[in-house]
């Protein structure tokens, strides 16, 4: 078992209804769902700690591959197996690599926008809300290149329409959670819904996941991205 506590390394558990708790780095108070079992408890912006690092990355990067760009982002320090950082991870990669591939958006200004959209969706929304942050990011991406608001038509649903074809593959593959899995599964479907809806055609590659075993519930060859299954795969 790996650990997953930021401060003394023990198992994560989630509660029935919220709590108040004080945050262990910070001392921020406020309510929350989940702990460690020696009770310590992390707030969603210490968690993020580090998250602004991204925005280099980004505005650096030449990439059109989404993918690609969040495993970078997935490689710097402040990333953890899980969290609500891939909430904000998901979006950038995507915005991204679409002005890479020949998509009109300000970068700077999106992914500013995307910063604010997606650290207000907490960790363990995929389980409490019914909504993975992951899928609710591409969601927030599409409404960004569109400039959705609630009054406008085609942009309002085509947002929708993006979040619910990132839900519907994370559903499909079902629990317990995994980041990693559902940031893939999310980016993947956005490439395909661009690509039909904006003409524009962002690279893809084969999605293998390398993080496995930091992972206490990986799923193992129930997971599409699983080293397993791509072994199978490359001996057919």
């Amino acid at each position: 078992m790996k650990d997953e506590c930021l401060i003394c390394k023990a198992p994560l558990v989630y509660l029935e209804s919220n709590e108040e708790m004080e945050c262990a780095i910070c001392h921020r108070k406020e309510n929350s769902r989940a702990r460690c079992l020696n009770g310590h408890f992390v707030c969603n912006e210490c968690h993020m700690a580090g998250l602004d690092r991204i925005i280099a990355l980004c505005m650096k990067s030449t990439s059109k591959n989404p993918v690609e760009i969040i495993q970078k982002m997935m490689a710097l320090p402040f990333c953890h197996m899980h969290g609500p950082e891939h909430h904000v991870m998901v979006g950038a990669a995507l915005l991204t690599a679409y002005r890479n591939a020949g998509g009109e958006v300000d970068l700077g200004r999106a992914l500013a926008e995307m910063m604010n959209r997606g650290k207000s969706v907490p960790g363990g929304a995929c389980g409490f809300w019914g909504a993975c942050g992951a899928g609710i990011s591409s969601g927030m991406f599409v409404s960004i290149i569109s400039s959705s608001t609630p009054l406008t038509v085609e942009p309002f649903a085509l947002s929708h329409k993006m979040t619910a074809k990132s839900l519907s593959a994370i559903g499909e593959i079902g629990g317990p959670r995994c980041c990693k899995r559902d940031s893939y599964l999310s980016i993947l479907s956005a490439i395909d819904f661009v690509e039909e809806h904006f003409d524009i055609r962002m690279d893809r590659s084969e999605t293998v996941c390398q993080h496995a075993a930091r992972n206490n519930q990986c799923i193992g060859k129930r997971c599409p991205f699983s080293k397993v299954n791509h072994r199978k795969e490359g001996m057919q």
